[in-house]
């Protein structure tokens, strides 16, 4: 599977969820890749926009899309990657501000 692929097969899973890929689909399909490339490094897609352990008990909490995403679009309209966003985001009727991390700190460093 490729990053384009995987775009097609998570946006008919996500979107009804009322999870969108970013506008910025140059972004999203590098994000897509590195996921890619993080499945067959671990055996599972760790969020590449942080540190995996490579042990998936450890980093359950980080198999895209992670734990986070929900509070994070539903606070800030977009999750910590800006992979996964709301519609208002990509429509612009929201601000697009910074997402913090929500991982907990013992967890950020393998």
């Amino acid at each position: 599977m490729n990053a384009e692929q995987l775009y097609e097969q998570l946006k008919k899973v996500q979107e009804p969820k009322g999870y969108y890929f970013s506008n910025d689909k140059t972004m999203v399909l590098e994000l897509l890749e590195a996921l890619l490339k993080n499945k067959e490094r671990y055996g599972y897609m760790a969020c590449p926009c942080r540190l995996a352990s490579g042990e998936r008990e450890r980093d359950k909490d980080i198999v895209c899309p992670c734990v986070y995403r929900e509070a994070d679009v539903k606070e800030y309209g977009s999750c910590y990657c800006n992979l996964y966003v709301s519609k208002d985001w990509n429509d612009g009727n929201i601000e697009q501000q910074y997402v913090p991390e929500r991982r907990p700190p013992e967890k950020l460093f393998p």
